[in-house]
C-alpha cells in the first residue's frame, strides 16, 4: 500500500517546517556546538529524523526503518568504498616515505605555500570532481595538502572551500543532467544557465581560499597568481558549460587552471613569499621522486576513465544488480505542489561494484602497490589497518545518508522546500539559498536537484521567473552547501586525520559556506531583475 507525503502534517506551515527543521538542528548543533563526536552526532541526528517521520509525519515505520537502512547502505557504497580505498592509497604512500619525495616535488615548482594551495586545492580538485565528483577531490586534496605540511583542521577546511566552484559540473556533468530529468527543460539551456553562474564565483574562490588561509596580506603578495588560476578556470567554464554542455566542463577547466598556473609560475615569482614548507637536507632522488608521483597519476587515469559514460556502461554490462529496496521502492509517493502531479519514489540499490570510482581507486592502489614493491602479506596488513582507521567514519558516514534518505522519503525536505518557496519577490535568492540547503542536507548537487529541481520550476513559473534560471540557480546555490555537508566533513576529516574534530572543521567553513550562498543568491536575484 502507498503512503503520499504530507508537507503541513501539524496544519501550521510554521511549526512543520521547525519539525522538519529537527534533525539537522540535532546533527549540526552536535558537531558545532555540544561539539559531540561526529558519529555521536550522526546517530543522535538519526535517531531524531526517525522519530519526526513516524511520529509528526506520519510515514508507517517499516517504510521509516527502510529509508534509514537504504541511506545506511547508500553511504558504505559507493561513498564509503571511495573514501576507504583513497586513504588506502595514501597509506601505501606514507608507509614507503615517499610523502616527503612528494612535498620536495611540489615545492620545486613552488616552496609558497599558498600557490600550493591553488595548485593542489583548487585546480587539481576541480579536476578530480569533474571526472568522479562524490567526494573523491575532498579525499584526494585533503591527502596531499597534509603530505605539504598543512595541519589537519586547516587541510580539511581549505579542501572543503576549494571544492566547491567545480560541483555543479562534477562527475562529468550529473547534476545537470539529473536537473534536466526532473525538470523536463533543455539540458544545454540548463548548462549555459549556470555557466552565467559559476564563472564569476570561480575567480572569486581562489581568492577566497587564499585569504582563509594567510588573509589580505598573503593574498597581496600572490594575487596574480591567483587571478590566473581563477580565469584559467572561468574562461573554460563559461566557454564549455555554453558552447559544449555539461559533461567535460570541469576536466577541460581544471586541466587548464593547472597548465595555466603551472605556466605561470615558470615566469613569476611573488616578491615577498611566506615561509616555505620545510625540506628534507638532501633532495629525494629521481627514483623516489617518480615512485611518490606514480600512485596520483594513476589514481588520476583511472578516476578519469572510470568516469567516462563508455566506461561505466561496459562495466555495468559485467556486474552491476540493481535491488529493489523491500518495503520501499515505489511506495512512497511524491505529491504536488513538490511535483506537477502524484508520483512514485523509487528506491533501487545498484551494487555497481565494477563500476564504482571506488573500485578504480582500488585498482590504482594495487598496481601503485606493485610499483612500490608491496608483497601480499603487507598488502593486505595495510588495507586491513586502513580499514580499523576509517571504521569510525564509516559508520558515521552510514548515518549522515540515513539522515538525508529520511529526510527526503518522510517528505521533510518538501516541508523546507516550500517554506522557501513562500518568499514571493524574494524567492530568487531563498530559491538560491534552497539549492544550498539540499546539499547540506543530502550531500550532493545532484541529490538536491533531484528533490528541489521540479519544485524550483514549478514555483518559478507560478512567479512569472524563468524557471530555467531558478532550476540552474539550485545548482549552483548548492555548490556552496557542499563544504558543510556532513559527509564531505566526515570525508576530510578521516583523510587530514582529524578524528573528532568535525565540529571544529564545521565551524571553520560555516561562514564562507553562508557568505557564498547568499553572493549567489544576489547574483541570481539580479539575472531574475534583468
Amino acid at each position: 500500500m502507498s503512503w503520499p507525503q504530507r508537507y503541513d502534517p501539524l496544519h501550521s506551515p510554521f511549526w512543520s517546517t521547525l519539525a522538519a527543521a529537527l534533525p539537522v538542528v540535532v546533527l549540526l548543533g552536535s558537531l558545532a556546538w555540544f561539539r559531540l563526536r561526529a558519529h555521536v552526532a550522526a546517530l543522535l541526528g538519526a535517531v531524531t529524523a526517525l522519530l519526526v517521520a513516524i511520529l509528526l509525519f506520519g510515514m508507517p515505520v517499516g517504510m521509516a526503518l527502510a529509508g534509514g537502512v537504504y541511506g545506511a547502505g547508500y553511504g558504505l557504497f559507493p561513498i564509503g568504498w571511495i573514501v576507504l580505498n583513497v586513504i588506502f592509497l595514501y597509506e601505501l604512500v606514507r608507509r614507503r616515505g615517499l610523502l616527503v619525495a612528494l612535498h620536495e616535488r611540489i615545492a620545486r615548482l613552488t616552496g609558497d605555500k599558498r600557490l600550493q594551495l591553488l595548485l593542489v586545492a583548487f585546480s587539481f580538485g576541480a579536476f578530480i570532481e569533474g571526472a568522479a565528483g562524490f567526494g573523491t577531490p575532498v579525499a584526494v586534496t585533503g591527502g596531499l595538502l597534509i603530505a605539504l605540511g598543512f595541519p589537519a583542521i586547516e587541510a580539511s577546511g581549505l579542501a572543503l572551500i576549494a571544492n566547491t566552484a567545480p560541483v555543479a559540473f562534477g562527475a562529468l556533468g550529473t547534476p545537470i543532467v539529473a536537473l534536466q530529468g526532473v525538470t523536463g527543460l533543455d539540458l544545454h539551456a540548463l548548462s549555459a544557465q549556470v555557466g552565467h553562474q559559476l564563472p564569476v564565483f570561480s575567480l572569486i574562490v581562489p581568492f577566497w581560499l587564499v585569504v582563509a588561509h594567510s588573509g589580505w596580506r598573503g593574498l597581496r603578495e600572490i594575487w596574480p597568481a591567483v587571478l590566473v588560476a581563477g580565469a584559467g578556470f572561468a574562461i573554460p567554464q563559461f566557454l564549455m558549460a555554453t558552447l559544449h554542455g555539461p559533461w567535460l566542463v570541469d576536466i577541460v577547466a581544471g586541466a587548464c587552471s593547472m597548465a595555466a598556473l603551472v605556466l605561470f609560475l615558470r615566469v613569476w615569482k611573488p616578491r615577498a613569499s611566506e615561509v616555505p614548507v620545510e625540506r628534507s637536507d638532501r633532495t629525494a632522488d629521481r627514483s623516489a621522486t617518480r615512485h611518490a608521483m606514480t600512485p596520483w597519476a594513476l589514481l588520476t587515469v583511472l578516476v578519469f576513465l572510470w568516469g567516462l559514460p563508455q566506461v561505466k556502461d561496459l562495466l555495468n554490462g559485467w556486474s552491476a544488480p540493481r535491488l529493489a529496496v523491500p518495503g520501499l521502492h515505489n511506495l512512497v509517493e511524491r505529491m504536488p505542489p513538490i511535483v506537477a502531479a502524484a508520483q512514485p519514489e523509487p528506491a533501487i540499490f545498484t551494487l555497481n561494484w565494477l563500476s564504482a570510482t571506488g573500485t578504480g581507486i582500488l585498482i590504482a592502489a594495487l598496481l601503485s602497490a606493485m610499483v612500490l614493491r608491496y608483497g601480499l602479506r603487507e598488502l593486505g596488513a595495510t588495507w586491513f589497518a586502513t580499514l580499523r582507521l576509517v571504521r569510525a567514519s564509516l559508520l558515521t558516514i552510514a548515518l549522515m545518508m540515513a539522515i538525508g534518505f529520511l529526510t527526503r522519503y518522510a517528505g521533510l525536505d518538501g516541508t523546507l522546500g516550500l517554506a522557501f518557496a513562500r518568499t514571493g519577490v524574494l524567492y530568487p535568492f531563498f530559491g538560491t539559498m534552497l539549492g544550498w540547503l539540499g546539499v547540506a542536507l543530502t550531500g550532493s548537487d545532484t541529490s538536491s536537484n533531484v528533490l528541489f529541481g521540479s519544485l524550483q520550476s514549478l514555483t518559478a513559473r507560478q512567479l512569472g521567473i524563468d524557471p530555467v534560471l531558478m532550476a540552474a540557480a539550485n545548482s549552483s546555490g548548492g555548490v556552496m552547501g557542499k563544504m558543510i555537508d556532513a559527509q564531505s566533513i566526515v570525508v576530510a576529516g578521516t583523510v587530514t586525520g582529524a578524528h573528532g574534530a568535525e565540529g571544529r572543521i564545521l565551524r571553520f567553513v560555516f561562514f564562507h559556506s553562508v557568505a557564498l550562498a547568499a553572493l549567489m543568491g544576489l547574483l541570481v536575484s539580479f539575472q531574475a531583475a534583468r
